[in-house]
Formats: C-alpha cells, structure tokens, sequence
C-alpha cells in the first residue's frame, strides 16, 4: 500500500485547543496555538508536569482536545523514552520487519532493512539480538522502525533520559542528519527539559502554564 504521505511536508496545526484530564478542573494544556509547516528538528522544553507528554498524545491522537481544533497531514510515528517499552522482538530484523506496512517483495525489504539500519548508524546490526544492544542503540533502533513504516513525522518523548551521555549525543545527532535530508522531507518534534540538547534543534519553543509560546530559533531562546 503507498503511503499517502510519502514525499510530502508534515503539516500539524493547533488552534485554541485545550484540555485537561478526568477530574482536574484547571486545563493542562490551555488555548495552544502553533503550527509545524516544514521539515526540521523542532523542539519544546518545559518543566516535569507542565505537559508536554500530554501535547504528543493530542498530536498523535491518542487523547481528544476538550475544545480547539488539531489538523494532522501527516504519517506519525512515536519514540518513548525507554525503547524497552517499545521493542517487542529478539533481534534488530525481526523487530523490523514487524514495522513494516507495505506489500513488498523479500528484496525489497531487505534493502529498505538494510538502508534504515544505515540512516540510524547500526549498520550490519540486522542480527543482532536486542538484548546486547546499549540504551543509545534501542532508540536508535526504534527511530529506523519509525522509518522502514514510512513516518515521516517522529514525535520523541525526553528519548536520552535514560541514556548516558555519549548515547545521548549520537541520538541525538541522529535526528539532526535525518531532519536535515531535504531529499526524503522528515520533521520530528523532540521533547525535553534539558537546556543543553536545544542546540541541534532548528526551532524551540517553551510549554509553560499550558501555553506554547513562539518558535525561536535556540541561540535567541536561550538568551531570553
């Protein structure tokens, strides 16, 4: 089946919407406003508890907004924070394979296998078992199932809390070369509240109070 998507800009739009849980009478997430035109590394950054796993599951439709509108003209794929609550097969190919959506031939999909594991940096890690991989290379390993799916728009929910710091640069860096590949248009949304990986991201913008603010560029963000 093609993907209706495929080649196309990710679009996402807010207006207004808000929300709140089962028995909070104060929104979480209040009147927010923000539009994702364009292919890119976009990041937002906010405190524990103000919300910003919340935004992803309005974006990714697995919670309705009390009031507003969401458009979404995009393929959604979601990163986790721990990739142990995501992986459910042996090895880096089974896992792979389970992502895969399309009717293809066997060489088809080893290609696709093997040019996903490529774009992520596990090259020849088609056999290896999950179980020897680090944290850094089971997210990098959900990122290429988000791929071989044909995603072309990657929600990731704080991927490096887990991860030392090595790992957590080479994730990161990851995004950065597949958001910056103008060829196959990919955009991902990165939440974190570490102030130091808002370096590698094209855009930032602050959930605070249930508000997004503006998107800025990281240098101006932080210098706010």
């Amino acid at each position: 089946m093609r993907n209706v998507f495929e080649n196309e800009i990710p679009h996402i739009h807010f207006k207004d919407v808000s929300f709140s849980y089962p028995g909070k009478k104060e929104n979480l997430i209040f009147k927010c406003n923000f539009s994702i035109k364009q292919s890119g590394f976009w990041m937002v950054v906010g405190k524990n508890g103000s919300g910003k796993s919340t935004l992803l599951k309005l974006i990714n439709g697995i919670i309705k907004p009390k009031n507003g509108i969401i458009y979404s003209k995009a393929n959604i794929g979601m990163v986790f924070q721990n990739p142990d609550h995501q992986i459910l097969m042996p090895n880096c190919r089974s896992e792979l394979l389970i992502n895969v959506n399309q009717n293809i031939s066997n060489y088809e999909i080893n290609k696709k296998i093997e040019y996903v594991l490529d774009q992520v940096g596990l090259n020849g890690f088609e056999k290896r078992p999950v179980h020897t991989l680090s944290g850094g290379q089971k997210q990098r390993l959900t990122i290429a199932c988000a791929l071989i799916s044909n995603r072309n728009f990657i929600l990731l929910d704080e991927p490096t809390a887990l991860l030392d710091q090595n790992n957590q640069l080479k994730v990161l860096k990851t995004i950065k070369n597949l958001t910056s590949d103008h060829k196959k248009p990919l955009s991902a949304l990165w939440i974190t509240h570490r102030y130091e990986e808002l370096t590698y991201a094209d855009a930032v913008a602050e959930l605070k109070n249930g508000f997004l603010s503006r998107w800025q560029e990281p240098s101006k963000f932080q210098n706010n």
